[in-house]
């Protein structure tokens, strides 16, 4: 069994504005095994935040994990991916349908939500390709 630790951030200028995704992906003994950084266009902050997750799964099961664990600091994201609210925005639905694919192909999957000083890694790349 791959199993991977993956911190997560979105970033939006302007909320929307100028957006942009970051992750780092380490395995479970904590060595670092690739990282994300990208500009993402013009979005929300919790669609970026989303959209990150989504970049993260991605790539976790490119590098054939079959396990992950979520880290990202958007509660609202986190909360609804683990069905404890509801996706009440149309613009995050297919963001959140996405995520739950991906997850429905890994044998295992958590998320969990970190606090902001825990998530600096991914939030330095997410402004950085910002």
């Amino acid at each position: 069994m791959k199993r991977l630790v993956i911190h997560t951030d979105g970033v939006s200028r302007g909320n929307p504005g100028p957006a942009a995704i970051g992750a780092i992906i380490k395995n479970d003994q904590g060595k670092l095994v690739t990282s994300i950084s990208q500009s993402i266009g013009h979005t929300t902050n919790n669609q970026a935040e989303y959209q990150a997750i989504i970049a993260a799964l991605d790539k976790a099961l490119s590098l054939g994990a079959d396990q992950v664990d979520i880290n990202s600091d958007s509660e609202l994201v986190v909360r609804q991916i683990n069905g404890q609210y509801r996706v009440k925005k149309a613009s995050l639905r297919p963001l959140y349908l996405k995520v739950k694919q991906l997850q429905s192909q890994l044998a295992g999957s958590t998320i969990k939500h970190v606090p902001r000083e825990q998530n600096s890694e991914a939030d330095r790349l997410a402004n950085d390709a910002l």
